[in-house]
């Protein structure tokens, strides 16, 4: 399956339109689900999923919303306080550095996925997904194409996801001073690589990504 898509068929600002799609053939609580951290170097890869409520109110409450990496921090902090008070429910899972170093980044983010819908109190019943194939998860799925761009089920799981984990590294930042955590949220950035050489790896940095691999 190639991951190129016609330009053409990517709207301006993701929509519901697959969501309508499947409520339209009596399906109620469909689950966009999306990551965060994947290609960091420290720092655990986190999960989102997110149900939202039926009808047009959410497209006009979550105006905006896109694909988390096209938007300032405080435009996703106000879209992650809209997304979590509109959406029916929603849910974060995390799969840890020393989990990715044990099972591999992709079956780490698997975990975190399996996590976040752990965290549901409503069961979902199809699941939107930014193209992951979720071969264990036992629910009907589509995989989507730049999903993040196309449903706004996956792009509200993206703002949860980068938020909830930014969060999280921007807190490590006082506890392993020295990386800047706060900045680079644990990707591999000039000055985090620097910082690598002077200090050498922390406990939260993925022993077997390059250049940490090489590091020993």
């Amino acid at each position: 399956m190639t991951r190129r898509i016609d330009p053409s068929l990517i709207p301006e600002y993701p929509d519901l339109s697959f969501e309508r799609a499947l409520w339209k053939g009596g399906l109620s609580a469909v689950a966009g689900i999306d990551e965060a951290g994947r290609g960091c170097l420290a720092g655990p890869v986190t999960a989102a999923v997110v149900i939202l409520p039926h009808g047009d109110g959410v497209e006009r409450t979550l105006a905006g919303t896109r694909d988390s990496k096209q938007l300032s921090p405080n435009q996703r902090e106000i879209l992650r306080v809209k997304v979590e008070s509109s959406a029916r429910d929603w849910g974060v899972g995390w799969a840890s550095q020393i989990e990715i170093d044990q099972l591999g980044i992709l079956p780490a983010t698997r975990l975190a996925i399996w996590r976040a819908l752990d965290q549901l109190s409503l069961p979902a019943e199809h699941l939107l997904v930014d193209y992951l194939v979720l071969p264990d998860i036992p629910l009907p799925q589509c995989r989507l194409i730049k999903g993040d761009a196309r449903s706004l089920s996956i792009a509200a799981a993206s703002i949860l996801a980068k938020t909830h984990r930014d969060a999280w590294m921007i807190e490590c930042d006082h506890h392993y001073p020295g990386y800047g955590f706060a900045e680079n949220k644990g990707y591999g950035t000039a000055q985090h690589r620097e910082a690598l050489l002077k200090l050498g790896p922390c406990s939260l940095h993925r022993r077997s990504f390059a250049p940490l691999r090489e590091q020993g």
